[in-house]
């Protein structure tokens, strides 16, 4: 088979979820309407925040931000798989699959920093909530989401990297609805033992640190509330972790699904599947999760409709 530098390759075929035409309209509609509920529901979250002064706080700048990254995260991917299954043709050229690869990992890691520094916030709150002003003022919550975006960047752009220096055979299939890069290592004809070792360390440390603190910040915030006498105080300091932690479970759990479905599964469809959850699942479920369970929210948005516009 004949083989040519990645360069040399202006396009990918994107094979999606399922060739099958009878399956293909309920695909359409299923996830274009999956895609409108994430874009709204966070949108509107965005919104109840950004119009409400009693939201101006630490705590939901940080879900601002979240609700963001979740429609950067889902953009990232969706339309197009959408616009694949409409026009029967998935093809992609070199430059896109990079640019989506890059944008995905972006924000995929953004999400999972923000989600860091969420339960940085509410660690301070509860176990140091006496200079809580003082540590979590607006300054310090604008650097920490700098930061992020910052360190999310460099792990965007080393996963570019790797793919850039791959070396793929003729004719290049992509097993997935997006641009994976695990799935594009398997497809590669050179050796590709060093790119597998490398990006699995980058996931360990982009992925690992993040949730080891996210543990650590727990583990204090439960040795403080079950140091609270009363069990309204628990219930209370509770209450306000309890939509980050949903929040925490979905993403890491539904991204923990992909990882060993890619690792251990030799069914590229499988693996394809589960990043279905991961991509688009969890930041549709986020809306819900941080409005159904916080009372803050529930009321600012009970206040939209009977706030007077500007005169």
């Amino acid at each position: 088979m004949e083989l040519q530098n990645i360069t040399s390759v202006s396009e990918f075929l994107l094979l999606g979820l399922s060739v099958d035409p009878e399956i293909q309209p309920l695909l359409f509609v299923l996830f274009l309407s999956m895609y409108l509920v994430t874009v709204l529901g966070n949108l509107l979250i965005m919104l109840t925040i950004s119009s409400d002064s009693h939201l101006h706080t630490p705590m939901y700048f940080f879900l601002f931000n979240l609700s963001l990254t979740d429609i950067g995260f889902t953009s990232t991917t969706v339309p197009k798989m959408v616009m694949d299954i409409h026009t029967h043709r998935g093809v992609i050229s070199y430059s896109g699959c990079l640019i989506q690869l890059s944008f995905f990992n972006l924000f995929g890691c953004l999400e999972s920093l923000i989600l860091t520094v969420m339960a940085y916030d509410r660690f301070v709150a509860i176990c140091h909530p006496l200079h809580y002003t003082v540590i979590m003022n607006p300054r310090m919550c604008g650097l920490l989401v700098l930061l992020s975006f910052i360190i999310s960047l460099l792990d965007s752009q080393l996963h570019c990297l790797m793919v850039s220096q791959l070396i793929f055979c003729s004719v290049v299939e992509i097993p997935h609805f997006f641009c994976d890069p695990p799935q594009l290592f398997k497809l590669a004809c050179s050796d590709t033992s060093t790119n597998n070792t490398l990006m699995y360390f980058i996931g360990t440390v982009f992925a690992g640190i993040p949730v080891s603190l996210i543990l650590f910040s727990y583990t204090r915030i439960v040795s403080s509330i079950l140091r609270v006498p009363s069990s309204g105080g628990k219930y209370k300091a509770f209450s306000t972790c309890g939509s980050h932690l949903s929040g925490v479970c979905l993403f890491y759990g539904t991204g923990m699904g992909v990882y060993l479905s890619s690792a251990y599964s030799h069914s590229p469809k499988k693996s394809a599947v589960a990043s279905v959850m991961y991509t688009l699942v969890a930041p549709m479920l986020n809306p819900f999760i941080y409005s159904l369970r916080n009372r803050d929210i529930k009321a600012a948005l009970g206040r939209i409709p009977r706030r007077k516009p500007p005169s």
